[in-house]
């Protein structure tokens, strides 16, 4: 027996890590995750890559949030880097180390080491994106604060968090794309950084960590490599 939990609204990648992305129709899912998601990042001399946070892997960076990343021709050609206004820049190493004040940093694929902070995929529904918004009125909140991979649209009446009851299962997504949900985020701040049109705010992360323990969203790995849609449906498998 199955169970339909919702359909797939948006599909989001982020061809350059902590970057802004780039939505899409379809997208092919392989145990990376989405083709392409980020497979780049800007990596400093040092080897860290460009993040909202300083870790042991991460260098903060900040204004990466502002600049976005497609694929011009698709995934198996390169990244454009996107300025603050949307126009492709020529050389994004160049264009990096000025916008940065940075003179050791450039743009790398991935190598032996995966540029995810967790798990490849992440799936949010508009349940949990409805309550954020509801917690902290006043202040802008959509998909992008998250950086989800798929956001789900759940029926009405959903309660918020209900990514909760799908770790440990498994669940279809479409045709083929089989995918184990495992663990939620754990969100840092991040969420609460300024991007393109969203500004600054302390009180999203605040308002997770009250309400849930600052985790949000499910994360998974893939099963079974297929093909995600737009309109989709989402069903646990039982």
């Amino acid at each position: 027996m199955t169970a339909v939990i919702g359909t797939i609204r948006m599909i989001w990648r982020y061809p350059v890590k902590s970057t802004g992305g780039e939505r899409l129709d379809c997208a092919d899912v392989g145990a990376r995750g989405l083709e392409g998601d980020r497979l780049f990042a800007v990596r400093d001399a040092g080897g860290k890559l460009g993040s909202g946070k300083n870790t042991r892997r991460f260098r903060r960076m900040p204004g990466l949030l502002h600049l976005r990343s497609c694929y011009p021709d698709g995934p198996a050609g390169p990244p454009a880097l996107l300025d603050p206004h949307g126009e492709a820049v020529p050389d994004p190493d160049a264009y990096l180390r000025r916008y940065l004040g940075r003179a050791d940093v450039a743009l790398a694929r991935e190598e032996t080491v995966s540029h995810f902070d967790q798990l490849p995929l992440s799936v949010l529904t508009t349940a949990t994106l409805d309550w954020v918004r509801s917690a902290v009125p006043g202040v802008p909140v959509d998909e992008r604060r998250f950086r989800p991979n798929l956001v789900v649209r759940t029926p009405p009446g959903t309660r918020p968090f209900a990514e909760d009851d799908w770790l440990g299962r498994t669940a279809r997504i479409g045709d083929t794309l089989r995918v184990a949900f495992v663990r939620s985020s754990e969100r840092c701040a991040m969420t609460n950084e300024a991007q393109q049109d969203l500004p600054h705010s302390p009180l999203i992360l605040r308002a997770v960590a009250r309400a849930h323990d600052t985790r949000l969203d499910a994360l998974a790995t893939v099963v079974t490599p297929g093909r995600v849609r737009l309109g989709d449906s989402l069903q646990l498998l039982r």
